[in-house]
């Protein structure tokens, strides 16, 4: 028997073109930005083009490379691509096979911060107060005034230098607790100067860098923001701060759109994903004591949370009330039924991530039958294969484990 047809939406047509800032979609829907780790050397490869091409070609407007560091120190590990001129050759053979599919493509840019392992990336990693790094079972140093323009200028830099590789887009990372985030965090941000205390001065390293990146971006391509709308931890960024810094971020007009997740890679990953909770095959891809330690104490950082779809929709409809800046809804959403229920709440895009990892050419196979459903069971296997490639297991076997880094990164999200 032949599903039903899908209601349309009473808002836009998802699958219809779009306007994202300068840049004209071919569709609403944005792949969001997953560690591909498929680098190495810090360089692109074939694999990583192969990554990005699949999900152009199954239909997506645009797709987000995850994620490009501004400054080397900025990197989770050191096979991670950062911006410097080695690397622009590969980027625009990167981003010319994605138009050739028909799709855009964005750059999501950052500072890993507190997340960086600067055991692996052999610089120190930085973060708003001085704090361990379980990572890097180091001390993260807490960023002088020094550190916070030189990065501040690295954004603006990395994106002149996405324009120069032809990205349509540039996605830059508030989020995850990454280092603008953890400054945006009261629970990690304790300093005493102009940087910390109240919300206002809590954000201002953000403003700043969204202030570069939209003065070097000059109107030729997208500003994206990825901003969480909650840390998860107890004592971390709430909607009641999260809400009042959209609102700033509108006032000063340097992006786009506000892509809105949640959640923390270095205090409370699952807070973003939600489903299965993996921890056997997410330690096996660990070694030593980061191995150990998640074997042991695994069920208490990992903590679980049901899927259901749209998970993040309750509060992303407090921002949708509260700006009227173009926004991204991301969060379980895996089928045409979804894309309209965002329509219809006034988003203007949505953001897929696993779904497209099951089936990169979902987007293609929805519009050809609205009523197909994403074959995605939320098991986030895929988050245990960031190391060795980037995957759904359930659709490309393979270990998890023999991998090509000889040292490998505590598990991160982008």
């Amino acid at each position: 028997m032949t599903a039903s047809p899908v209601p349309a939406a009473t808002g836009p047509d998802p699958l219809a073109p779009a306007d994202l800032g300068p840049v004209r979609l071919r569709n609403r829907v944005i792949k969001s930005a997953t560690f591909e780790g498929v680098t190495t050397d810090a360089m692109v490869t074939d694999a990583l083009i192969d990554f990005h091409v699949a999900v152009g070609a199954g239909g997506a407007g645009m797709t987000t490379v995850a994620y490009l560091a501004v400054s080397p120190e900025g990197r989770t590990e050191r096979n991670q691509i950062y911006w410097r001129p080695e690397a622009l050759p590969g980027l625009r053979r990167l981003t010319d096979a994605v138009h050739a599919t028909g799709a855009a493509i964005s750059a999501q840019i950052g500072h890993a911060g507190p997340v960086a392992n600067s055991r692996s990336n052999g610089l120190p990693s930085l973060a708003p107060s001085t704090r361990p790094n379980p990572l890097s079972m180091s001390l993260d140093r807490a960023a002088s005034d020094s550190d916070i323009r030189r990065i501040v200028q690295d954004h603006a830099r990395a994106t002149q230098y996405a324009i120069d590789v032809g990205f349509d887009a540039v996605e830059v990372h508030l989020g995850h607790n990454y280092l603008a985030s953890s400054f945006l965090s009261p629970k990690l941000n304790r300093r005493k100067d102009r940087w910390g205390g109240p919300l206002h001065r809590r954000a201002e390293f953000a403003r700043r860098i969204l202030q570069a990146v939209g003065e070097a971006a000059d109107g030729r391509i997208a500003v994206l923001a990825k901003m969480n709308m909650a840390d998860g931890v107890p004592g971390g960024l709430w909607l009641d701060e999260s809400l009042a810094f959209a609102q700033i971020l509108e006032h000063d007009g340097h992006v786009h759109a506000l892509e809105l997740t949640g959640g923390s890679s270095l205090l409370n990953p699952m807070y973003l994903f939600r489903g299965d909770v993996p921890i056997r095959e997410m330690a096996e891809t660990q070694s030593g004591l980061v191995k150990l330690g998640m074997k042991i104490f695994g069920r208490l950082v990992f903590s679980h949370y049901p899927y259901e779809p749209l998970y993040f929709r309750d509060y992303a409809r407090q921002f949708r009330d509260a700006v009227d800046v173009p926004l991204v809804l991301l969060g379980g959403i895996t089928d045409l039924a979804g894309m309209n229920a965002a329509m219809d709440d006034g988003f203007e895009f949505v953001a897929m991530a696993r779904a497209l990892l099951r089936e990169p050419d979902l987007i293609n196979r929805i519009r050809a039958e609205s009523a197909t459903k994403s074959l995605c069971i939320h098991c986030n296997l895929c988050a245990a294969s960031i190391f060795t490639g980037t995957r759904c297991p359930l659709v490309s076997p393979g270990s998890l484990t023999d991998g090509h880094r000889a040292e490998r990164p505590a598990f991160t999200t982008s």
